[in-house]
């Protein structure tokens, strides 16, 4: 029986679409160029930076990060919007009594991106940098497991990236699913190690009925 449901951040609940199309103007291309630019990294198994790294020779991450901040440019969690079927897809959840959670790989205070989904008394919400462990960690699933008070068996986690996600939260125990959305969900999903997914995904909505029957 699952007793808890866990969301990643960025493609789960919240696209990021929005704040790529920022660092694609910051770095001089169009949307399309940048978003070609990630497909590729994504295929590489590249950390992110390597995309705009393709879009801008010799771009260096740390000190476009502190020219964005000088001229006022919102960070990129900043630029977060919340999927529209976020709020359904939590409510459905509560409402079969699971506790619902959201972490993931962000740093503190990227939480307030969640601000248009009413977040409730019972609900979860941590970051990575909070914690001072990141995905793939098992040490990052032990810390979820931990602090639900449930054993992973009893913990679904859906996420969009099958590296981050879905491998090592089914090595954990947990009820892992796969969201076929955005640039990372679309990619990953031919790797062969989205087939540790308990369930695959295209919206939340399928991803709460795949939790809430399990067996199906």
């Amino acid at each position: 029986m699952i007793r808890a449901a866990v969301f990643d951040f960025g493609e789960t609940l919240l696209s990021e679409e929005r704040a790529w199309g920022v660092w694609a103007e910051w770095v001089g291309v169009t949307k399309q160029e940048l978003f070609a630019a990630i497909g590729a990294t994504i295929e590489l198994r590249a950390p992110h930076v390597h995309a705009l790294e393709l879009c801008k020779p010799g771009f260096d991450l740390g000190q476009a990060l502190a020219e964005r901040e000088a001229l006022g440019i919102p960070r990129h969690e900043e630029l977060y919007d919340v999927y529209p079927d976020a709020e359904a897809a939590l409510d459905r959840l509560r409402a079969a009594g699971l506790r619902v959670g959201v972490a993931g790989n962000q740093p503190s205070g990227a939480e307030a991106a969640l601000g248009a989904i009413v977040i409730g008394p019972r609900d979860f919400i941590a970051t990575s940098t909070d914690w001072g462990v990141s995905k793939p960690s098992p040490a990052f699933f032990e810390r979820l497991a931990y602090e639900l008070g449930f054993p992973a068996e009893e913990i679904a986690y859906i996420g969009d990236r099958v590296d981050n996600d879905v491998v090592p939260a089914a090595a954990a125990g947990m009820f892992a699913v796969h969201l076929r959305r955005g640039p990372w969900g679309i990619v990953q999903a031919a790797w062969p190690e989205a087939a540790r997914a308990r369930a695959s995904a295209a919206n939340l909505g399928e991803a709460v009925d795949a939790i809430l029957s399990p067996g199906r």
